[in-house]
């Protein structure tokens, strides 16, 4: 263990539990806010009408055009919007595209954020945030866009189709997997992430047999918090320095790219992160072999993708997708070669089993 680290960690308050979406109000009135502004997604778009139901004369209005990786011009909109309406507040409601978008209005139009999650993605968790612009996704940390309330509610994710709740858990996994040999690492973020793969994993084989079963949805949610947590926490690395690239450069789906990396991106770091390895095996219940084939694996029996390929990405695209990876790359525990990470994608696009 290392017996040096620093520990300074920003905080949200978190109401968990079924059913609790009934203390939205009062959250509202705690955070002395007026008027509030509901982000969704346009297929989430019930649901905020309905938040705004509920809410009421608190109801601002409803800005249902959050989309994946935050283009700049959909924050522009947004943030317009947010200001003529005179919105003291976001309520982001979905996944991680929603919580970005009102990261994106908190940067610019000072506003607190109160996030609802029914995926598992975990940006609520965090004072990440990721814009793209020309093309180029690019991230930064500002402790102004940390919600300042998150209400998890699994009861809201049992609408959530299975396929995407798969893939969604497996992102999560993916934070808490590269949590465990962060540069800025520490024993109490390994505890949570170790803990935050088995409840994924355990929540995620469950909902593959009863997608309804609101125990499952409950495990499944509570793993994506603790992954959540870590990914605010301590730094990421090649694994989401690739993710990022795919999704930003090439429009490729958020979860389901991380849900394809991430097998090959642990491979990678397989000889350089021996502890995080074990760890990551014995929160997946496995002994034989290694983490980044133990995950492959898990997703192969989750029935979730595991090819680039079948996500839209060419072959042609490898090579810059390499060269965008390689420019301003994040820390990884293993070095960084151009030739490595061009044989990684190829597995990753062709869907093979780390070795």
């Amino acid at each position: 263990m290392n017996n040096e680290f620093i520990y300074d960690i920003p905080q949200s308050r978190v109401i968990f539990g079924a059913g609790s979406l009934s203390q939205l109000v009062g959250e509202i009135e705690r955070l002395g806010a007026k008027k509030a502004l509901i982000l969704s997604t346009p297929e989430q778009v019930k649901l905020a009408e309905k938040i705004s139901t509920i809410l009421g004369d608190v109801s601002a209005g409803i800005y249902s055009k959050a989309v994946m990786h935050v283009p700049i011009e959909s924050a522009r909109e947004a943030r317009a919007f947010a200001k003529e309406l005179g919105a003291d507040c976001a309520i982001a409601v979905g996944g991680g595209s929603t919580t970005g978008l009102g990261k994106a209005i908190a940067l610019e139009y000072d506003l607190p954020i109160l996030a609802i999650p029914t995926t598992y993605a975990g940006s609520e968790m965090t004072p990440v945030y990721g814009i793209t612009e020309n093309g180029i996704k690019k991230t930064g940390k500002d402790p102004r866009v940390l919600p300042k309330t998150v209400i998890y509610d699994p009861e809201l994710t049992l609408t959530l189709p299975l396929e995407m709740s798969i893939t969604s858990g497996i992102n999560a996994i993916a934070h808490a997997a590269e949590g465990l040999y962060a540069q800025n690492g520490n024993p109490i973020m390994s505890i949570l992430a170790e803990e935050g793969i088995r409840a994924l994993a355990d929540g995620l084989k469950k909902l593959k047999t009863d997608s309804q079963n609101i125990d499952a949805r409950s495990l499944c949610l509570y793993g994506a918090w603790l992954c959540g947590y870590v990914l605010g926490n301590v730094g990421m690395a090649i694994h989401h320095k690739l993710c990022h690239t795919l999704g930003g450069s090439f429009n490729l789906p958020h979860a389901p790219t991380h849900t394809v990396i991430l097998p090959h991106s642990i491979a990678y770091n397989e000889k350089s992160a021996p502890e995080a390895m074990f760890k990551i095996k014995r929160a997946l219940g496995v002994t034989e072999g290694t983490a980044g084939q133990a995950l492959f694996e898990l997703i192969s029996d989750l029935d979730a993708p595991i090819a680039l390929s079948s996500l839209g990405l060419t072959s042609v695209d490898l090579d810059k997708a390499t060269e965008i990876a390689l420019s301003n790359p994040y820390w990884n525990p293993e070095p960084i070669k151009k030739d490595a990470i061009r044989h990684l994608l190829q597995n990753a696009f062709n869907g093979q089993k780390p070795f």
